[in-house]
């Protein structure tokens, strides 16, 4: 009986085995359909309460749900329970397009990613990001997060932060307090015009950088504010108000770099330096002519540079970039280089110039001005090494050739040539007196692309001390100090050495003086015009009043009426008649069934000798 009884139990387990799996998923799938809220709608680990006109989360949320919905709803702040904070399975909550005003509380304990975009969050507290002990990715785009808005150290709060995104905001500065282990953090369209030197100095693990569409200048952007970001992978600073790009770039593994839509009009040598990694660069939509030989030198890694949108300048300053481009790979995508001026090679691809297209002045030395100006005007050539400008000239050493020649009585045009690259030229002079001391020093700085410049207003029969001095990217002399400088004394007034004649070609003048004729008559057309206009008001003031007298012999005016004013008598505004004799005229009231609408009745009238002088008409109105 016993061994009996062992088979059969024996029997009955072999046949009930199959079914546990299916009654335990039952039970699991009967009591999670228990713990959904009546208001959502639940389907394995996903509750969808969205798009439902709720105030409020609803109460209900069981265990085992890893995604929760509830956007496109009317929520506040107020209508977060506790309870929904200790729902350990969420770990995804979808909450954008609400109606919270700050950082919601009682956030699910464990969730990982926020969602809570296009809502009106102001300020974000340490107290509510510190619950978040597991939170990893944060999206708040379009809110009204302000800089004074944030706790500082807020972000910090929530330790394993990799992802940050606050597009959209009013942010005017970088939060201060970003998370240790943050990867990536989103800042494009805000309102930041500064960053402190150390806005990013603990984000040494950052990858992925955005700045776009905020008001960085290069004065807002410290030095050496972006050197510490060393895992850096993506830096993004377009649609800014950038002349160049900033200092000291990370350059380990940065591999994408965006200045697009900036106001760039150089860059220097090395802004470039040590990118070696770099991939993808766009320098697109700036102000840039030409570029300084030798700053794409360390993109050994480039394989897209994107340059379209900028004024282009074809000259002997852009053959180096022509070169260049010849001897690149055919992998690089190079989009954009195309010659803006002159006007011969406008549209035409930088990449088809040739030797024969592009021309190089052989010499900066200026051609007489003319036969008989030659032996009078001054025409100087100066030439300075690194070393000393007394030593012999080494044709090896790096040299800067500075040409003067006096044009006039009160001009005189500066020209050079430099055989190292220069990112802007400081261009000094001051007139001396009998003392040999200076006067007032002027000067202007030119950029990099040019090769002279017009001094004008100079005073005749005077000396000036010229300087023409070599900068670096930041406005600073040369280390070297690679100055050229000369006395020079302009003519008298008397001698004007072909006054019209002009600087061309690479040595063009970057300066003109006042055009004295053209002022002159433009003074002169003025005071035609105003006279013609005077004379044109007398006469017809004079005719007004003649015809004026003319007609008061004949008529008076009663009401203060224009002449052309009359059919205004019959409108809805005014409905009254308006007879006219020799010596005055009379208005007499009508009824309004009197007369037609839109239009003027007018009664016959009779002279004091009795003859009618008028007949009864309509007059079409326009009603008021």
């Amino acid at each position: 009986m016993e061994i009996q009884w062992r088979l059969w139990n024996k029997d009955w387990a072999s046949y009930i085995r199959p079914w546990i799996p299916i009654l335990l998923g039952l039970h699991l799938q009967f009591s999670r359909a228990t713990n959904c809220p009546e208001e959502c709608r639940c389907d394995r680990t996903f509750i969808y309460c969205n798009e439902r006109s709720l105030t409020s989360v609803p109460l209900g949320i069981g265990e085992g749900y890893k995604t929760l919905y509830l956007h496109n709803n009317q929520i506040s702040n107020a209508g977060f329970p506790s309870e929904l904070h200790h729902v350990a399975s969420v770990e995804t909550v979808y909450l954008y397009g609400n109606q919270l005003d700050e950082f919601p509380i009682n956030l699910p304990k464990n969730v990982r990613v926020v969602h809570l975009q296009e809502n009106n969050i102001q300020t974000i507290s340490r107290a509510a990001l510190a619950q978040l002990l597991w939170l990893e990715e944060l999206h708040l785009d379009d809110n009204s997060i302000s800089t004074v808005g944030v706790e500082e150290g807020a972000f910090r709060e929530a330790v394993s932060l990799k992802m940050l995104f606050l597009t959209k905001n009013h942010l005017s500065s970088v939060p201060i307090g970003l998370p240790d282990d943050l990867k990536e953090l989103r800042l494009d369209e805000n309102r930041i015009a500064v960053i402190a030197e150390e806005a990013f100095r603990n984000v040494t693990r950052l990858e992925r950088l955005l700045l776009d569409g905020n008001l960085l200048t290069d004065e807002g952007i410290a030095p050496g504010t972006f050197q510490d970001l060393v895992t850096l992978r993506e830096l993004s600073l377009a649609r800014n108000s950038l002349t160049y790009p900033p200092p000291f770039l990370p350059g380990k593994v940065l591999v994408k770099l965006n200045f697009q839509e900036n106001q760039i009009n150089r860059i220097p040598v090395g802004a470039f330096a040590g990118l070696h990694t770099l991939q993808r660069l766009d320098i697109s939509t700036n102000q840039l002519q030409s570029l300084t030989q030798g700053v794409f030198d360390d993109l050994v890694s480039l394989r897209q540079l994107t340059v379209r949108n900028n004024p282009w300048l074809c000259d002997c300053s852009i053959k180096w970039v022509v070169s260049w481009l010849k001897s690149l790979p055919a992998s690089p995508n190079v989009r954009g280089f195309m010659c803006h001026k002159p006007e011969k090679f406008r549209g035409m691809a930088i990449r088809e110039l040739t030797a024969e297209l592009v021309h190089c002045p052989q010499s900066t030395v200026m051609a007489p001005l003319s036969t008989s100006a030659a032996d009078s005007a001054l025409i100087t050539s100066l030439s300075t090494s690194t070393e000393s400008t007394k030593k012999p000239l080494d044709p090896r050493r790096e040299t800067l050739q500075v040409t003067f020649a006096i044009l006039n009585d009160s001009a005189i045009h500066v020209s050079w040539l430099a055989a190292f690259p220069v990112t802007a030229y400081k261009v000094t002079w001051a007139r001396m007196g009998p003392s040999l001391t200076g006067d007032t020093v002027r000067e202007r700085i030119v950029g990099g692309d040019h090769r002279g410049i017009r001094l004008a207003n100079l005073e005749p029969k005077s000396t000036y001390r010229i300087c023409v001095i070599p900068l670096d990217a930041f406005n600073n002399y040369r280390p070297k100090d690679d100055t050229v400088c000369t006395e020079t004394v302009t003519t008298s007034a008397s001698f004007n050495p072909d006054k019209n004649k002009r600087p061309s070609g690479p040595e063009q003048a970057t300066q003109q003086e006042p055009s004295s004729p053209f002022l002159l008559a433009g003074l002169i057309g003025g005071a035609v015009i105003v006279v013609l206009v005077v004379l044109l008001s007398v006469f017809c003031w004079h005719m007004h009043k003649k015809s004026r007298s003319k007609s008061s012999t004949k008529w008076k005016y009663n009401r203060g009426r224009r002449k052309d004013d009359y059919c205004e008598a019959g409108t809805k505004k005014d409905n009254s008649i308006l007879e006219m004799t020799e010596t005055s005229f009379q208005i007499v009231s009508l009824n309004n069934e009197q007369l037609l609408k839109g239009d003027f009745r007018i009664q016959p009238i009779y002279t004091p000798n009795g003859a009618t002088i008028t007949t009864r008409g309509h007059c079409s109105l326009e009603t008021i």
